[in-house]
């Protein structure tokens, strides 16, 4: 490669990542990563039934993982 392409290369993703991090900083300046309300209100205004169907959603999807895996172990493909 010439060395002129290396240089511009070069130069564009240095610049790239500049800009990449002058944007990190001014987000972090401005306050766009500070959304601690959004996890606090989703915890305080979730209903106690909302909660007992996500756990017992979870519950129902091990028991199908579980037996699928059962299954996998037993299978014996046909001779």
């Amino acid at each position: 490669m010439d060395s002129n392409i290396l240089t511009m290369m070069l130069g564009v993703s240095i610049f790239l990542g500049a800009l990449g991090v002058g944007a990190l900083l001014w987000g972090l300046k401005t306050g766009q990563f500070d959304d601690i309300e959004k996890f606090v209100g989703s915890a305080r205004f979730d209903s106690e039934d909302d909660l007992k169907e996500a756990v017992e959603m979870q519950k129902r999807k091990k028991r199908a993982l579980e037996k699928k895996k059962k299954y996998q172990e037993n299978y014996r493909p046909a001779d």
